[in-house]
């Protein structure tokens, strides 16, 4: 990672070819073999199946700022060629006078014109997130939603009940046994979803249909390989009337392949299939054997708890 990321420093991950081109099984390393499963499925349609046609060749994205100083923020958002971007918030306990500084800077760089969003990956209480949200939606000039800023449903809902700026609910999506349950407690105005930890872009769009929300596709911190197959679930969606969160590459230090997916004034083409990756970016960015044994061993059980075993 170009920079410290959700906790992260570095990104992991296993690459899958099939008949149908490749996958990523990209889960985090914490996530236990039960999670994992469905990025595991998401691998393996990509590899084996492949993704249905999609409705549109073009999808909007977002840039993502981190959890950076204002003056990087500002760089970031400045040079993306992107009209939205996504800003990281709430990184750690007494955050709130940076991110202030970080969205002042971000809106500085987009102009009055351009969507500016946050997310706070559920680090707040209900009473934290409605007085920063307020904060953070003056500094930002307007926020188009804030993303995720509590961790259960019942707090999303006891917020946004409390607040003007719309909420999207991400984990409350992907990690709730039913999907339907964030639209019927009323707790988000927006679903975010990401096809890796739902299981691939067909339970992705049963997902979507579920929610009944209005949907914003995020990446998951994939390669391009992994990524193509969450702008695939962005090109198939029925509608998508927001810029989608996959303008993610440049987070990382390097890619998998020769021709990475980075986005063009703002826009990315939907993939038909992933691209491939580079024999010399593998060996680059090859894990050592100790840690290539451990994911090796790591798929052998998704797999089977899966269904699928892998050789």
């Amino acid at each position: 990672m170009r920079v410290r990321f959700r906790g992260i420093d570095v990104r992991e991950g296993v690459l899958i070819e099939g008949p149908a081109g490749w996958g990523e099984f990209c889960p985090f390393p914490e996530y236990g073999d039960h999670v994992a499963a469905q990025w595991l499925a998401a691998a393996l349609e990509a590899s084996t199946t492949g993704w249905p046609k999609p409705v549109r060749e073009r999808v909007a994205v977002n840039c993502t700022v981190p959890a950076v100083g204002a003056e990087r923020a500002h760089e970031i958002a400045a040079t993306s060629g992107c009209a939205t971007a996504k800003v990281k918030v709430a990184d750690h306990r007494d955050s709130l006078g940076e991110d202030l500084e970080r969205l002042r800077a971000v809106r500085d760089a987009l102009g009055p014109d351009g969507f500016v969003r946050c997310d706070a990956n559920g680090a707040w209480g209900v009473e934290e997130a409605v007085t920063s949200i307020r904060q953070l939606d003056r500094a930002a000039g307007g926020l188009q939603y804030v993303e995720q800023p509590c961790r259960t449903i019942n707090e999303l809902a006891a917020v946004r009940k409390r607040v003007d700026v719309p909420i999207a609910a991400d984990e409350s999506i992907r990690q709730a046994d039913d999907p339907m349950r964030v639209a019927v407690a009323e707790a988000a105005d927006i679903a975010v979803l990401k096809c890796a930890p739902l299981g691939g872009v067909r339970r992705a769009l049963e997902v979507a249909d579920a929610a009944g929300l209005p949907c914003v596709v995020s990446s998951a911190l994939e390669t391009s390989v992994g990524l193509a197959a969450e702008l695939a679930l962005a090109g198939t969606l029925p509608e998508l009337d927001y810029a989608c969160g996959l303008g993610t590459i440049d987070l990382l230090t390097g890619d998998v392949v020769a021709d990475s997916l980075v986005p063009v004034d703002g826009m990315l083409t939907v993939p038909t299939r992933a691209p491939a990756p580079d024999e010399t970016l593998l060996e680059r960015f090859a894990a050592d054997d100790d840690r290539a044994r451990w994911w090796h061993e790591r798929l052998a059980r998704v797999g089977l708890e899966l269904g699928a075993p892998t050789a």
